[in-house]
C-alpha cells in the first residue's frame, strides 16, 4: 500500500497529526501520536476501508470518529404485500383499516352510515362503529384516525383513517399507507388491511399507482432513524393486505417497485440524517462502494482521490475540499443492465457536502442554521438512493452514472479565499467572491466529467440556495432546464411520485450578474435572483449536446416539523430512470 503522510505539529498539544493519501482499495484515514512521557510514544491508527464485500452493510461501519460515536446497527422490517380481494367483515388479523373520505361519513335519519362497506363494518358491531364517530367527532378530513378495539370481527381492532374531500392523488394514498404505519406502530400491530370505504372512486387505470402508493407510505411511515439513540423500539409490522385494488402478478410487481423505492428512499434519508463527524466523505465514498458490491452484477464503482482529481485538472472541486482535514473523495457509479443492448444514457449528478461550514465567509446569524449543514450531502444521498433503488429494480436498455463530488469546505490556512481565482476541468475560470457559495463549485466538475462519460441526459441535484426557499416555500423544489422535453419527462415522473417541482425560468440577461473583471465568472451574483444565477453558472460546464435540468431542493431535503430528511428526489428520479428504459 503506498501512503503519503503529511505532518502537522502543535507543540500546545504535544501531538502530531497525520494525514494520508492513497489509491489503494483500503486507506489509512488517521494516526495521532501524542507524547505522554519523555520516553514513551502511544501509537494509535484509525484504519478506513474504501471498499467493502457484499456482505457489509451500510448501517455496520466501524469508524474512529470524533467522539467516538458509531451508528447503531440497523435492520430494517421486511414487510409482505399482498393484493386481496375478500369480504372486509372475513379478513382476520390486527388492524383493518378503513380509508374514509368527508363524504362517505353521510349518514340516515337514524344515525346509521349509508356507505355500503361502513354499513357492513358497523351492522357486525351493532353499531357501535357510528357511535363512537361521532363521539369522537370523527368527519374524515386529512390528519384525522381513531382505532377501535372490538369484537364482533376477525380483526382484532378497526381504524377509520380520513382522507378529505377526495383521494386521487399519489401523495392521498401515500399519507394512508404513512397512518396505517402509526397505527400498526401504536398497537404493536403484525398484520394489517387496508380498504377503501369507496373503493370505487379509485379508477381502474390508478389502482395499481394507488396500491403502490399506499405500500410506500406504510414502508416510510414505518421508518424511524434511531441508529444514534442508545434505545430504540423495533416494530412489528410483518404484514400488509391491500384490499379491493386487484390481485395477480401486475400488482404484485407493482408493489415490489414499491417496496425498492422505499427502501431507496430511506438509505438517502439516512445519509442526510447523520452527522457530520460520521459521514465524511470517505465514509460516503465506502456507502456508494457498498452499492456497487451488493449489486456487483449490475453496478461498478470508481472512486477517484485527490491525486487522480488533480490529474483530471478539477481546480474547482479542489478549491473547496482544501481547508478539510478530511480529503475529497471523487465517487461515480455506473449501472449497467446485464443482458440487452442499452439505448440511453444518463447521469445523476448530487451535491455532496458532507458539511458546510461557509468557508471564510462563515455561516453566522440565525439564518444561516450552520448547525444543520450536514443536509448539503442531501443532492447526493438523493443519487445514492436512486442507485440503490435501480441495483435492485434493474431496468433494462438504460445506463446511469452516478456521480458525486464529496468533499467539506471548512476553514484553514490551506482553504481557498474570497477574491481567490480557480479554473475548472474544462478550462473556465471562476473568481471567488463568496466561499459559501460551494456547491456551484463542486457541481462544475463533477458536470464535465458527467458530460465527458458520453451521456446523453443529465439531472443534477442540489441544496444550493436558499433564494429557492423563499421563491418556492419548503416543500417543493425549484427545476431549471432549457430542454421543454426533460422537463415534460421529470414533471411526469414528479407527478407520478408525489413529489413537488415546479419549473423555473432561466433568464440569460441574468448572466450579466457573473460577470467578473479578472476571470471568466463570479460564483456568486449577489441575492437578486440568486437561483436563477445559480443555474446560469451551472449551465457553463454542460455540452451542448447534453439534454441538462438543475434541481435545487434546498427546501424539501429537510422536514422542519420532524426533524429528519425527507430522501426527497429519491422517488422521482427512481421513475424517470425506469421510463427511459427500454
Amino acid at each position: 500500500m503506498a501512503v503519503t503522510l503529511v505532518t502537522s505539529f502543535t507543540s500546545s498539544s504535544s501531538r502530531f497529526h497525520f494525514r494520508s493519501f492513497s489509491s489503494s482499495p483500503s486507506s489509512l484515514s488517521s494516526c495521532f501520536v501524542r507524547f505522554q512521557s519523555p520516553s514513551r510514544l502511544k501509537v494509535a491508527f484509525a484504519v478506513t476501508p474504501l471498499y467493502c464485500s457484499s456482505k457489509a452493510m451500510s448501517h455496520t461501519i466501524a469508524h474512529a470518529t470524533l467522539g467516538l460515536t458509531q451508528a447503531n446497527s440497523v435492520d430494517h422490517p421486511k414487510i409482505s404485500f399482498s393484493g386481496k380481494e375478500i369480504d372486509v367483515t372475513e379478513w382476520k388479523g390486527d388492524i383493518l383499516a378503513v380509508g374514509v373520505m368527508e363524504k362517505d361519513m353521510t349518514k340516515d335519519a337514524n344515525s346509521k352510515f349509508e356507505n355500503p362497506i361502513l354499513k357492513k363494518l358497523d351492522a357486525h358491531l351493532g353499531g357501535l362503529l357510528a357511535d363512537v364517530s361521532s363521539e369522537e367527532d370523527f368527519s374524515g378530513k386529512p390528519g384525522q384516525y381513531t382505532v377501535l378495539r372490538l369484537r364482533g370481527l376477525g380483526s382484532k381492532r378497526v381504524g377509520l383513517i380520513g382522507l378529505g374531500k377526495s383521494a386521487s392523488s399519489p401523495s392521498a394514498f401515500q399519507s394512508l399507507g404513512e397512518a396505517v404505519a402509526a397505527a400498526a406502530k401504536a398497537s404493536q400491530a403484525s398484520s394489517v388491511a387496508v380498504v377503501l370505504a369507496s373503493s370505487e372512486s379509485v379508477s381502474n387505470e390508478s389502482k395499481l399507482s394507488s396500491a403502490s402508493a399506499i405500500a410506500s407510505g406504510t414502508v416510510l411511515g414505518l421508518f424511524e432513524d434511531s441508529r444514534y439513540k442508545s434505545e430504540s423500539k423495533k416494530p412489528s409490522l410483518k404484514s400488509v393486505d391491500i384490499i379491493g385494488f386487484g390481485t395477480g402478478p401486475e400488482l404484485e410487481e407493482k408493489l415490489k417497485y414499491a417496496e425498492h423505492v422505499s427502501y431507496g428512499v430511506i438509505f438517502g434519508k439516512e445519509l442526510v440524517n447523520s452527522p457530520a463527524n460520521v459521514l465524511t466523505p470517505a465514509v460516503l465514498a465506502e456507502e456508494a462502494s457498498n452499492l456497487a458490491s451488493m449489486y456487483s452484477d449490475v453496478m461498478t464503482a470508481n472512486i477517484l482521490n485527490e491525486e487522480q482529481c488533480k490529474e483530471l485538472k478539477m481546480g474547482s472541486y479542489l478549491a473547496v475540499a482544501a481547508a478539510s482535514a478530511n480529503p475529497p473523495h471523487f465517487i461515480h457509479l455506473i449501472y449497467k443492465p446485464s443482458s440487452g443492448p442499452v439505448k440511453t444514457k444518463l447521469a445523476l449528478v448530487g451535491k455532496g457536502l458532507t458539511f458546510d461550514s461557509g468557508g471564510y465567509n462563515i455561516k453566522i446569524g440565525p439564518d444561516m442554521i450552520i448547525e444543520l449543514m450536514k443536509i448539503d450531502v442531501g443532492g447526493s444521498a438523493a443519487v445514492l438512493g436512486v442507485a440503490k433503488a435501480i441495483g435492485q429494480i434493474k431496468p433494462p436498455g438504460v445506463e446511469v452514472h452516478f456521480i458525486v463530488a464529496a468533499c467539506e469546505n471548512m476553514i484553514s490556512g490551506t482553504g481557498m479565499r474570497p477574491g481567490d481565482v480557480i479554473t475548472a476541468s474544462n478550462g473556465k475560470t471562476i473568481e471567488v467572491n463568496n466561499t459559501d457559495a460551494e456547491g456551484r463549485l463542486t457541481l462544475a466538475d463533477a458536470l464535465v466529467y458527467a458530460c465527458n462519460q458520453g451521456v446523453d441526459k443529465i439531472v443534477d441535484l442540489a441544496t444550493l440556495t436558499g433564494a429557492i426557499i423563499v421563491a418556492l416555500g419548503p416543500s417543493m423544489a425549484g427545476m431549471y432546464t432549457a430542454s421543454d422535453e426533460l422537463a415534460k419527462e421529470v414533471t411526469a415522473a414528479s407527478e407520478r411520485s408525489g413529489e413537488k417541482l415546479w419549473r423555473m425560468p432561466m433568464e440569460e440577461r441574468y448572466w450579466e450578474m457573473m460577470k467578473s473583471s479578472v476571470a471568466d465568472m463570479v460564483n456568486l451574483g449577489g441575492h437578486a435572483g440568486d437561483s436563477i444565477t445559480a443555474a446560469l453558472f451551472l449551465k457553463q460546464f454542460v455540452s451542448e449536446n447534453v439534454e441538462w435540468m438543475h434541481i435545487d431542493m434546498a427546501g424539501p431535503v429537510w422536514n422542519e416539523k420532524k426533524k429528519a430528511a425527507t430522501g426527497f428526489g429519491v422517488a422521482t428520479l427512481v421513475e424517470w430512470v425506469q421510463n427511459n428504459s427500454s
